[in-house]
Order: structure tokens, then C-alpha cells, then sequence
């Protein structure tokens, strides 16, 4: 299968590796212009849980045209820049290609949507699935836990079965789910009560979870997108949402949302996705969300330095 991935930071490095190695045709899409050229010359190092490995025959372009027609195009940008990688990829799509795209946060699908239909997205949550750059040419693979695919409309149709088989060809847990929102959504309430407190206060989960102040800020995020979800009528798993982002966080105490990560490399963050969407749905539902609002606000304001 040819296949271009568009946006190849930590994850999509990953992504693209494996896949690649495989033996299907990839084609690493970045701007990082020494990443790009280092995967050219030597191939790409990966390293951690999936094994070590130098995948060669990557090819490599700063521009999506350059990779043509595609069977599967993955984004796995940042969600500020999928609404210009769906961009470049829409004059590109021919059916029955497939875009499929893998971010934190909400709203990656409407993103795509303002460029090209959605009639051949498809939607994925990488579930406890960690990765960091060493360098150009050099990712390392922290955690390997689920990748969730579906449809986003929902249901399970033949291709998604076929991008599953994909994945897991290539050494990927990965499962396809008939109502992937709903494993999106509760990925997002993780994001949200960790991305946003761990930044301002600088600390792991456990510090977090351990200081009883912080603590009921961090829950009073979760309440927020929990009531707003509920409105929108997704159809959670579980009723108390204290006890699940508890539990979440419980397993990975010496961990730093890569939010923190962002701040702590003076990066812009995926704030707008995560815990700044949920006053954006809140004032759609008539929802307070006063303690994301205060949040998102306190990360953007710090985030004006790094522009």
C-alpha cells in the first residue's frame, strides 16, 4: 500500500517507520527540513517498545504534492495543522483513497471537513501509545497500547477493516470500534484534566493528583467536559467521571502531558483542542466551563512568549 504521512514529529516518525518497514510504500511528509534529510541518509532510527530498528527506503518531501495519489493519507500533525494538512491533501484524493487522522483533542474531523468531504475520513485514537524525538532521524518509542480506529460515521464497513489489518501488520495493537467518538471523547477527558493543570503547575500526574488544590482544579476540568459530552449525547462508558480520570492517572504518576513537554521547549501547545474546547462547547450547550476558561487562558498568555 502507498502510504503518506503528514506530519512526522515523534508519533508519526513511529507511524511511518513501522509501516515502512512492513514493505509498504511511505512517504514521510515534515517541515523539519534535518529530520527529513537524516531519514534520506540513514534511514530512520527507532528505538523503545517496538523494538529497534533503522527503516531505510523512506521517502521524504516537505510537501504533500510530491507524494501523489496515495492510498492512505495519516495525518498525525499537531490539530492546529490539520485543517492545512487536509488542504494539501485534498487536490491529491483520488476514491477509494483514505485519510485517516490521529490527534489529541476534539475536533480534527470538522477540521478536515472545511477542506474536502468526509466520506472517506476515518478517525483514530492512539491509547497510551508515547513517543519522543532523540533527534533528526531518531525516535524512541515509549509505550505501545492500543491504536482504536473508525469510521466518522460510525459503524464497521470492509475498508476499516482493511486499515486495521494494516496496522497490525505492521506490529500495531490496533482494533477497529463502530462508535470511535465515544473512545475519543473519553480519551479527551484525560486530556483535558492533565494537559492544562500539569502545564500551569508544572508537575507530573502524581504531583498533580497528590496536591488536594490542584487536584479539585484538575477534576473540575473533567466535570466540565463530562457534562458537556453528555449533552451531546456520547455514550460513555462509565457514569462517574472522578473515579475514571482517578484511575487514568493512577498508572502513569512520573508522567508529563507532552502540553508540559510543549511549554517546557517554549512550543505552541494543542491547547485550542483540548482544554480550550471545552468553553467553545460549553457556550454552544449553556454549559459553565469557568475553571477551563481560566486555564486555557493562563496557557495562552504564557504561550505569546514563544511566538
Amino acid at each position: 500500500m502507498k502510504i503518506a504521512v503528514v506530519g512526522t514529529g515523534a508519533m508519526g516518525s513511529i507511524y511511518a517507520g513501522l509501516l515502512a518497514d512492513a514493505g509498504n510504500e511511505v512517504w514521510a511528509i515534515d517541515t523539519w527540513e534535518d529530520h527529513l534529510r537524516a531519514i534520506s541518509q540513514c534511514g530512520l532510527r527507532i528505538e523503545g517498545a517496538s523494538g529497534e530498528r533503522t527503516v531505510k527506503g523512506i521517502r521524504t518531501s516537505m510537501r504533500v504534492a510530491d507524494a501523489g495519489a496515495c492510498d492512505l493519507y495519516i495525518i498525525a500533525t499537531k490539530a492546529s495543522a490539520v485543517g492545512a494538512a487536509a488542504q494539501a491533501i485534498a487536490p491529491l484524493l483520488r476514491p477509494p483513497a483514505l485519510v485517516l487522522t490521529i490527534q489529541n483533542g476534539l475536533g480534527s474531523g470538522q477540521r478536515i471537513a472545511r477542506f474536502m468531504p468526509t466520506d472517506n475520513v476515518l478517525l483514530g485514537v492512539a491509547d497510551g501509545f508515547g513517543a519522543s524525538m532523540k533527534g533528526p532521524g531518531h525516535a524512541h518509542h515509549n509505550a505501545m497500547k492500543l491504536i482504536r480506529l473508525g469510521e466518522m460515521n460510525g459503524g464497521l464497513t470492509e475498508r476499516l477493516t482493511r486499515v486495521e489489518q494494516l496496522w497490525q501488520a505492521a506490529g500495531f495493537n490496533a482494533r477497529a470500534f463502530e462508535d470511535i467518538h465515544q473512545l475519543i471523547w473519553e480519551k479527551f477527558l484525560c486530556n483535558v484534566a492533565f494537559s492544562a493543570p500539569c502545564t500551569v503547575f508544572n508537575c507530573t500526574i502524581g504531583e498533580l493528583m497528590a496536591n488536594p488544590a490542584w487536584w479539585e482544579i484538575a477534576t473540575g476540568c473533567a466535570r466540565e467536559a463530562f457534562a458537556c459530552g453528555q449533552a451531546q449525547r456520547i455514550r460513555f462508558g462509565f457514569d462517574d467521571v472522578l473515579q475514571y480520570v482517578t484511575s487514568f492517572g493512577a498508572g502513569m504518576p512520573l508522567a508529563r502531558p507532552s502540553m508540559l513537554l510543549d511549554h517546557l521547549a517554549r512550543r505552541v501547545s494543542e491547547i485550542d483542542a483540548i482544554n480550550g474546547m471545552v468553553p467553545v462547547l460549553g457556550r454552544e450547550l449553556g454549559i459553565p466551563t469557568p475553571y477551563n476558561d481560566t486555564l486555557s487562558a493562563v496557557v495562552r498568555r504564557r504561550e505569546e512568549a514563544f511566538q
